[in-house]
Parts: structure tokens; sequence; C-alpha cells
């Protein structure tokens, strides 16, 4: 399930990101900054500047702090609750029927929220939609196949977390990060920095460590999970939703649509398509058995988890800059191991330690902005000689941390777009 950010530019935004609760409300610059925020969703001219002294720091500080727990909760808690769900004894619920509903679910949101922005009127909600939707069908069908590729990744991380601890799932499905800025490098013509190509090879070497320790035992596991299996769904999920974001970015660049339309659109497109994989993996046990065969309180969390969180994430990331969202990831996998061992007995040895601690070391070097990329790499290259890296005149700035949000996979170099999947 993929959720998108509003509108159509290149990244979430940073610390200068401003929301009306920053503001007074009532005031002139609360609708100013009301009419700012529409103008730029709808794709047009910006009214006059903000004024600086209509911001008030501290509130906008804590909307980061706010942002920085959404995102650490909903990271951590989608993994758990499914890992939960799918190690309950007794009767286990269909994957695909849950695929489908939190696409169900996230449509008719979206649905609900463009119509109160339409003030309740059906006619106008219709005449936008079929202008949006069927008028505009090329840009409606651009999203087919991100909508695809989301659809089989969320499938896919129903078997890997099935079939791994939450904790190593966490910290293995950070590889998305290496298969996005490869992507972005071969779709977009994107350069990297050398502190960067250096973070994606201390990535994949963490990981490497921590599957080490899975393949020699990592402590008990039930008989019917294939830790191998797992490993090759977070492999194929982790491709997908790097060539997703990154095709979803060439695709739309300059699109104009608002968040809740793109969602919409997606949660259309996954619907039908999470049906599809319905009939073809399960349908004979789901017509047998039923659609809500196995649903308990717990799994109905996880729906809603999937459906509502990674909206959540879509409109709080935006306040949200790279080096939050690389704190947030790491935040992420240090609360997942911990509910690990109180949950799931899951036992920590030095060598899960050193795996994990490369890759929340590697996130947060790569989320680091240009700027202070460029004084690490001052600072290292005094200590042992002349030779700085230096960017290519001409090129475009390097691809940024992109960010989980469970289903909902954010990927920060996406147009305005953010993706929770």
């Amino acid at each position: 399930m993929a959720a998108v950010g509003a509108g159509g530019s290149t990244a979430a935004a940073g610390p200068g990101a401003l929301s009306a609760g920053a503001l007074e409300p009532g005031t002139a610059s609360a609708e100013l900054l009301l009419t700012w925020a529409g103008a730029e969703a709808r794709g047009q001219s910006l009214p006059q500047p903000l004024p600086e002294t209509s911001v008030r720091i501290p509130a906008h500080r804590r909307l980061k702090y706010i942002s920085l727990a959404v995102l650490v909760v909903q990271n951590a808690s989608l993994i758990l609750s499914i890992r939960y769900a799918r190690t309950l004894p007794g009767d286990r619920f269909f994957a695909t029927t849950a695929v489908v509903m939190a696409e169900v679910l996230k449509g008719l949101t979206c649905l609900l929220l463009l119509f109160a922005q339409k003030r309740g009127n059906v006619k106008h909600l219709v005449l936008f939609l079929h202008e949006a939707v069927l008028v505009q069908y090329v840009d409606t069908l651009k999203l087919a196949v991100p909508s695809l590729i989301y659809t089989l990744q969320n499938n896919l991380q129903y078997v890997a977390i099935s079939n791994l601890p939450a904790a190593t799932f966490q910290v293995t499905y950070q590889l998305k990060i290496l298969t996005t800025a490869l992507f972005s490098v071969l779709m977009l013509n994107r350069s990297l920095s050398r502190l960067q190509w250096a973070s994606l090879l201390l990535l994949f070497t963490g990981v490497a460590i921590v599957q080490a320790q899975q393949a020699s035992g990592g402590g008990p596991r039930p008989l019917d999970q294939n830790p191998g299996a797992g490993l090759a769904a977070v492999v194929a999920s982790c491709l997908s939703s790097g060539f997703a974001g990154v095709y979803f970015e060439k695709i739309l660049k300059g699109s104009s649509g608002s968040v809740w339309l793109r969602n919409l659109q997606l949660g259309l497109f996954g619907t039908a398509l999470g049906l599809v994989g319905l009939w073809w993996a399960e349908g004979t046990a789901v017509a047998t058995r039923g659609f809500f065969f196995g649903y308990t309180p717990a799994v109905w969390g996880v729906v809603l988890n999937q459906a509502f969180g990674g909206l959540l994430v879509a409109v709080v990331v935006k306040y949200a800059d790279n080096i939050l969202k690389g704190f947030a990831t790491s935040l992420s996998i240090v609360l997942s191991t911990v509910a690990s061992i109180r949950l799931f007995g899951f036992h920590v040895d030095p060598l899960f330690a050193l795996g994990a601690g490369l890759v929340i070391g590697a996130v947060y070097l790569y989320s680091l902005p240009r700027g202070a990329a460029k004084a690490i790499a001052s600072a290292s290259a005094s200590a042992s000689g002349p030779c700085v890296h230096q960017q290519p005149p001409g090129q475009p700035p390097p691809p940024q941390l992109s960010s989980h949000h469970g289903d909902l996979i954010t990927e920060s170099f996406l147009p305005k777009s953010v993706l929770v999947k």
C-alpha cells in the first residue's frame, strides 16, 4: 500500500516547512499560509511570501518532534504487529485479503477527504473525479505500474515477516536505500558522493552480517518458518520498492495531482490488482473458508495500520528533514529489536549487534545533507591528503534517504510524493 505525499515536488519539506498549526488561528498570516498551501497543491503561482515574524519556531519544532514520533512508531509498529498476527496460534488469516482490505480502506478515506475538500458537494466531486481520473486517463494509467509493484511488495512483506524475526526484517529491509540509490543513478542519471557510496557499502556489509547471524542459528525458531524464503522476499521487496519509487518520480515529474487524489488512484489500482493476486494465489481457499477467515482484533489492527498509518506519515513527513528521517529509521530498528526481545524472545548476540550498528550508522551517513557530507569529506581529506571529492558541474543532487512506513514506504526523492509502502 503506497501513500503519496502532496502535489508533485521533488522532496519532503525540510526544516523550514510551515503549517497552519504554527500560526495563530484566524490571523492574516494563517489565512495566507492556507492560501499558499492550496495554491501549491493545485500547481498555481504562489502568493506573496509569508512574513517571517508570523512563524513561531517552538511550535514548528514541536511539529518536527511529533513527526519523528509518528515515523518511529509507524515504522516499528507495522512490522511488529504483522509478526505478532502471523505467529499467533490458531487459524492464520490470508495475507492477500489483508492487502486488499488495506487498499479499500485507504481509497475510501481519500475519497472522503476529497469530498470534504469539495465542501460536501457531490456534483463537484463527481466532476472533479471525472476530469482527474477519466479525462486525464494517461496520468491515471501511469500509476498502474507503481501500484502493481506496491501490491506485490505488500504481499512479499507478509511472506518475509512470517519467516524472519521482526528485528532481522527491519535491519534487512534497509536494503531499499541501496536499491533506490542504484535505480536513481541508472534511471535518473543522478550522482552520489563518495560518502554516500561508502555508506551504501557499509549498509550492505551490516545486512550481510545480520543474515550470516540468522543463517548460523540466531536462536530458536518455529519449524514452519523458512529464513531463506524470508530473505528472498525481503530482497525482492527492496528491489520493487527502489524501482517503484524512482519510476514514480520519473513518470510523474511535473504532475499537479493532490496527495489525496494520487492515493485514491493508487488505491483503485491496488484494490483491483490485489483481488487478481488473491484469486491467483489463494482463490480456492478464500472461496472455501471466506474472505475474513482468521481475522482477529490483531489482524484488523494490522489492516488499519497499513491503511491509515501510511496516510498519516504522508501528512507529517513534510515536517521532517532527511536527518530526522534517518534518525527515525535508526530509532525504529532499536525499538523493533527491544520489542522483539520482549514479545518474541528474540536473542541479540554480538554478531547481530555489530550488523545492526553498521546499518544504523550507514543510514545516518547516507541521510546527511550535501553540505555536511562535504564537511566530513573535507575533514577526512585534510587528515589523509589534499584530494577532496567535488560534485561534477551540471550534475543534479544525489538522491536522499528513503523512509519506510511499513507498508508504506516514503521515498524522499519522489516528486512531493512520499510513498509509504
